[in-house]
């Protein structure tokens, strides 16, 4: 078999195989402390790292970072009332959908309310503090959810390459994680959130190497809040610090696939049989 007939068919097999997803070192910013202070130093690094903070608007910006602290929810769909999963895909555009095995989502009370979630266990106000004054966010009936990822405002499925966030009164070290999965759903990693008792853990990943997240799926602690026996580990969240949201293109059908391979069979014939020439790229300096 001529070279050029062994050219081809790698071409051929790569054309139909397509490109594999490219292995590269993530970078991890995870920091602990006893208050807002001890992990501002790796945060502000991390949103550094990430770029500009963009705007609550539709549509996607294609670089930078978005950010969620909670705050700014209306009092009416903080606790007891559980916030919509599409809060921040729809009425504040961020390219973020929750979903939760538990029964939904809650984001706790400004004062003189239920605080830092006393409405579920009264010890919690004292257990609970916040990075970002005053809310922070749990779901419901699970210690476990996910992050999906959209343009903003919209229905179109978009990727990230990196996701991070605050969270409080981690107290085994093995608890609370991140683990990140690709458009394919292929996981691509699970990090863990240093301890803090009573404190705050962050924890933040950025990809360099091309990977696209679809994805996060983040375990809060051990267990779902509520009455705490001594053995549970009750985690809630803070901050979410996340790259831009950017669209997805359309995968290429398998029928184009199909004919771009048996045009590129049809071309190595003709090469090998000199009936055709073979394309030569020339780097010229």
């Amino acid at each position: 078999m001529t070279t050029a007939l062994n050219s081809c068919l790698f071409l051929i097999i790569f054309s139909l195989v397509g490109i594999g997803r490219v292995e590269g070192s993530a970078v991890t910013f995870s920091a602990s402390g006893a208050n807002a202070a001890g992990i501002q130093t790796t945060v502000d690094a991390y949103r550094t790292a990430l770029g500009t903070l963009n705007a609550n608007v539709v549509g996607s910006f294609g670089s930078g970072r978005r950010e969620i602290n909670w705050d700014g929810v209306p009092d009416a769909l903080s606790a007891p009332n559980l916030l919509p999963a599409n809060f921040f895909n729809v009425n504040s555009p961020r390219g973020v959908l929750f979903s939760t095995a538990g029964t939904g989502f809650e984001v706790s009370a400004n004062a003189p309310g239920p605080i830092r979630f006393d409405n579920i266990n009264p010890t919690y106000s004292a257990a609970f503090q916040t990075f970002s004054a005053q809310r922070l966010f749990t779901p419901i009936g699970s210690n476990v959810m996910d992050v999906t990822f959209f343009v903003p405002g919209s229905a179109t499925v978009a990727s990230t390459s990196a996701f991070g966030a605050v969270f409080s009164d981690v107290d085994l070290a093995n608890s609370t994680s991140l683990q990140f999965f690709d458009l394919n759903n292929n996981s691509l990693g699970t990090f863990f959130a240093q301890a803090a008792n009573n404190g705050l853990s962050f924890l933040g990943v950025q990809f360099n190497a091309g990977e696209k997240v679809s994805r996060v799926r983040i375990t809060s602690g051990n267990a779902a809040l509520g009455a705490n026996d001594g053995t549970i580990d009750a985690v809630v969240m803070d901050d979410f610090i996340y790259a831009e949201p950017v669209g997805v293109p359309e995968p290429l059908s398998l029928l184009t696939l199909i004919i771009g391979g048996l045009s590129l069979a049809l071309i190595c014939r003709r090469s090998a049989l000199g009936r055709f020439p073979v394309l030569t790229i020339v780097n010229r300096q």
